[in-house]
C-alpha cells in the first residue's frame, strides 16, 4: 500500500503565507489523488470524468514535491540556517535525530491505530484488494522503526511512507551540518567564508548525485537520498532569504535542478525547482499575509499534516459502508467521495 505520494508536516508559521497556501492547497490535491485511487467507489465515478479522474490519479501526485522541498526550507532553519552556521554538533545528532522522532511518533501511532481499526471494519463490510490485511508482529516493529519500505513489508496506511522519508532527510541533513561543524572555530557557532563555502560545496554535490544518480532509479525511492535533491533546494531557499546573496542562490537552486533535467527530464524536479525558486523570492508576500482568507489558508495549512494521516481510514471506512449498503451507482459513488473528503 506505499505510495510515494504524501504528507506534510505540521504547518509553518504564519509568517510564510506562501508555505500556508502550499499546504492547503496541495494536501487537498493529494487526498484526492488517493480518493481516486483506492476503494470501489471512484471505478464507477470515473466513465462519467475520465480527465479529471486521469489528472487527480497522476498529476497530482507531483504536490509531494512542495512538502519535500518546504521539509528542507523549515530544517533549514533550526538544523544549518546559514552555510557557515552549522547548529548540530556531532555528539548531538542521535539526540537531534532521536528527537524528531519523538515529535513525530504520538500523530504517527494514532494514524497506525486508526489504520488499523479501519481496515478491520473494511474488511468485514466488503472484499477489496486495496484493504490492508491484519497486521502482522514483524509489520507492527517495521512500522514502529519506520523501516517498513526498507524492509519491504506492506504499509498500514498510504501516508507513512512520507513520514520514514522525513526523518531520513532531516537525519542527513543533521548528519552534514554535524561534520561541518568540526570545523567551527572553538566556543563560536559559525564559520567564515571559507566553512560557508564547505557547507555550500558539500550540500550541492550529494543533492548532483541525488538528481542525477539516486532519484533516476525508483527502486531508491525507500532511501531519503531518492529526495534529497528537493529537499535540498528547499534548504538552499531557506539560506537564501537570510542574506544578501539571494540571486547567488538562485543560481545554485537552478543550476542543481538545471543538470538533472538535462540527464533525464522529471516533472517532479522541475516543480521542485519551481516552488524553492518561489519560497526564496516569496513575491506578493505582504498581500498574501493580509488577505481575508489567509487564517483559513493557514488553518487549513497547520491541519495538513493529520489530515494526511487520517484520510485513508476514513476512506476505507467510507468505501466499506457504502459498498456494503447503498446501491452501487455514479451517484452514491459521488456521495461517498465528497463525505470522505468532508470527513477527512
Amino acid at each position: 500500500m506505499s505510495s510515494p505520494h504524501v504528507l506534510p508536516r505540521p504547518a509553518a508559521a504564519a509568517s510564510e503565507p506562501w508555505i500556508d497556501w502550499g499546504k492547503a492547497i496541495a494536501s487537498q490535491l493529494i487526498v484526492w489523488h488517493h480518493l481516486v485511487s483506492y476503494g470501489p467507489l471512484a471505478p464507477r465515478l470515473r466513465p462519467l470524468l475520465p480527465t479529471l479522474f486521469e489528472w487527480l490519479g497522476t498529476r497530482a501526485a507531483l504536490a509531494v514535491q512542495l512538502f519535500l522541498v518546504t521539509s528542507g526550507y523549515l530544517a533549514a532553519r533550526s538544523l544549518w540556517p546559514a552555510p557557515g552556521e552549522p547548529r548540530v554538533r556531532l555528539a548531538q545528532w542521535p539526540a537531534r535525530v532521536g528527537q524528531r522522532w519523538r515529535r513525530l511518533m504520538p500523530v504517527y501511532l494514532l494514524a497506525l491505530a486508526l489504520a488499523v481499526a479501519g481496515a478491520a471494519l473494511a474488511r468485514q463490510l466488503m472484499a477489496s484488494p486495496d484493504t490492508p490485511e491484519a497486521p502482522t508482529l514483524a509489520q507492527g516493529v517495521a512500522h514502529l522503526l519506520m523501516l517498513q519500505d526498507i524492509a519491504h513489508v506492506p504499509a498500514l496506511s498510504t501516508g507513512v511512507w512520507y513520514i520514514a522519508i522525513d526523518l531520513q532527510l532531516f537525519a542527513l541533513l543533521a548528519a552534514l551540518a554535524a561534520v561541518l561543524s568540526l570545523g567551527l572555530p572553538k566556543g563560536r557557532g559559525q564559520g567564515g567564508p571559507v566553512l560557508a563555502a564547505h557547507g555550500v560545496l558539500m550540500l550541492c554535490v550529494l543533492a548532483l548525485a541525488a538528481v542525477c544518480v539516486f532519484n533516476l532509479h525508483p527502486q531508491d525511492a525507500v532511501w531519503g537520498i531518492y529526495f534529497f535533491g528537493s529537499f535540498t533546494l528547499g534548504v538552499l531557499a531557506a539560506w537564501g532569504r537570510r542574506g544578501e546573496a539571494r540571486w547567488a542562490f538562485t543560481a545554485l537552486i537552478l543550476g542543481i535542478a538545471t543538470a538533472g533535467l538535462m540527464l533525464a527530464w522529471r516533472d517532479r524536479l522541475a516543480l521542485a525547482c519551481m516552488v524553492a525558486l518561489l519560497l526564496l523570492w516569496q513575491p506578493a508576500r505582504g498581500w498574501l499575509a493580509r488577505s481575508r482568507v489567509q487564517p483559513t489558508v493557514a488553518a487549513l495549512a497547520a491541519w495538513s499534516y493529520a489530515v494526511f494521516m487520517v484520510h485513508y481510514p476514513v476512506s476505507l471506512m467510507v468505501n466499506g459502508a457504502f459498498e456494503r449498503w447503498l446501491p452501487h451507482d455514479p451517484g452514491n459513488a459521488l456521495l461517498g467521495l465528497l463525505l470522505t473528503w468532508v470527513l477527512s
